[in-house]
């Protein structure tokens, strides 16, 4: 599990345990707990197209959230950002079961709202956490009834709120983006964390070092919360996540997921949904096999309570046929020139004119 998913997970489970420290610790933290959820609570005016009436989580109905790790808010990146990392819960409280999905941020698919076809990672660059809930939505044929998104910022913050955490650096001394990570067993601060936790060129086991570090940073954040005992502790980790979530989840919602629904996350049943990579007019994109992404669709509707729909089945083969097409122009620099707010220039790069240097290269990782 790569950082993203990690962290992802890791401020969901925050924002539940925070919610279980309010409740023991009084009306004090109440207060501020509820001032924080206000900060990060950014709901949308949107209304799925795959539920006729809006989920109801106070009579414990199934519901899914999308969560999404956003490549912006740090490092000097102020424009919109692509979700780097975009997963799916399904949680059902009568099964007392979750079904976590995480899809590749380079699925070819319909980008809703954009009247386009382009990578997944790109609908919240065009139109924000509204056109990526409707493009999932669309993809994996279930309702998306909430959301949880957070920024690149929310890990400097978050190792900085818990004090800092200790960590055995193996590799030797290393330089990432003008920040020096010490060789040995030091204490790492939010800067020096997020540099330990991203940089994979020097590691002489490349990406599988770097996601081995990722998950000892996550990890160690989580043990200092779980170990919280004190209101001011949890204080620290409340203005740390207001600044770098948002989410369309009320504070009623949360109390009622954090009562209600706690029995459901401990038992998750957990998917990839990957396709198989195909260079397109020199872009890379990720082509989903038919047949195995109506055995999701399946799965996750069934989670939710919803019958199969044997019409998407001939969707979702009728789009492998087009989108396995090498002449349909996708990836071209005309391409995705719709209702969004930016465009691809002559080299195929995204450009944001929000962006304080006006680009983002939609094809990189960005070092995660």
């Amino acid at each position: 599990m790569n950082l993203w998913k990690k962290l992802v997970l890791t401020v969901l489970s925050l924002i539940l345990i925070m919610v279980a420290g309010v409740c023991a610790y009084g009306i004090k933290i109440y207060s501020d707990a509820n001032t924080t959820l206000n900060d990060v609570y950014a709901g949308l005016d949107r209304k799925s197209s795959k539920r006729e009436t809006a989920v109801n989580i106070d009579a414990q109905e199934p519901f899914s959230v999308l969560l999404m790790g956003i490549d912006t808010g740090d490092l000097g990146r102020t424009e919109q950002g692509r979700s780097d990392t975009t997963m799916v819960v399904t949680i059902n409280p009568k099964e007392k079961k979750s079904t976590m999905i995480s899809l590749d941020r380079d699925i070819l698919t319909k980008l809703v709202g954009n009247d386009s076809e382009d990578k997944l990672n790109h609908a919240y660059a065009y139109g924000g956490a509204t056109m990526a809930i409707d493009t999932v939505e669309n993809l994996l044929d279930i309702p998306i009834d909430s959301y949880v998104s957070i920024n690149m910022k929310g890990l400097k913050d978050l190792i900085d709120a818990v004090g800092g955490i200790e960590v055995n650096n193996t590799i030797g001394e290393f330089e990432l983006d003008g920040t020096i990570v010490p060789p040995g067993k030091i204490h790492l601060d939010g800067e020096v964390g997020l540099a330990y936790a991203r940089m994979r060129h020097e590691d002489p086991e490349g990406d599988i070092g770097r996601q081995r570090r990722q998950r000892e940073v996550v990890e160690k954040i989580l043990q200092k919360v779980m170990s919280f005992s004190g209101i001011s502790q949890y204080q620290k980790i409340l203005n740390a996540v207001k600044d770098n979530v948002k989410t369309d989840l009320s504070w009623d919602d949360m109390i009622d997921i954090q009562s209600k629904y706690m029995n459901s996350l401990k038992k998750v049943d957990s998917l990839q949904l990957e396709g198989e990579g195909q260079e397109i007019n020199g872009i890379y994109y990720q082509i989903l096999d038919p047949t195995n992404l109506y055995e999701v669709q399946t799965k996750l509707r069934g989670q939710l309570g919803l019958e199969p729909n044997e019409q998407m089945q001939a969707q979702d083969i009728s789009n492998y046929s087009n989108y396995g097409n090498n002449n349909n122009g996708y990836g071209t620099a005309n391409n995705n020139t719709g209702t969004g707010s930016g465009y691809y220039d002559q080299n195929g790069y995204y450009v944001d004119p929000n962006a304080s240097n006006g680009y983002s290269d939609p094809s990189t990782t960005n070092g995660y």
